[in-house]
């Protein structure tokens, strides 16, 4: 059974930054694609950030050159550097590790943007 921590959340000003951090228990990590998601209130869970097996990534345009996906294999971890914050950030961040369509989900980590 994949277990995922979510961590590094909090309460931020605008244009601040935060960097969440997902720690797994997946013995397999590298062949694992890892994803950061949100839901906001009232609003569907949406796909903030996803880096595959080789690195390569894909962000949401609303988060475009503010955040940063990266993984350590070493580690078996999976961060998401958060610039720039604005209210809209506002959500329960959740991590995912998807392997082969198989989707796992972390419990999630409240990331409020507020002056």
């Amino acid at each position: 059974q994949v277990q995922l921590v979510e961590s590094g959340g909090g309460l931020v000003q605008p244009g601040g930054s935060l960097r969440l951090s997902c720690g797994t228990s997946i013995s397999s990590f590298r062949f694992y694609v890892m994803g950061w998601y949100r839901q906001a209130p009232g609003k569907q869970r949406e796909l903030v950030a996803i880096i595959d097996t080789t690195g390569r990534t894909n962000y949401a345009d609303s988060v475009k050159d503010r955040f940063t996906i990266s993984r350590d294999s070493a580690k078996k971890t999976v961060f998401l550097q958060m610039n720039s914050l604005k209210p809209e950030d506002t959500a329960v961040y959740y991590c995912n590790a998807n392997r082969l369509g198989i989707m796992s989900w972390g419990q999630g980590t409240q990331v409020t943007v507020s002056s």
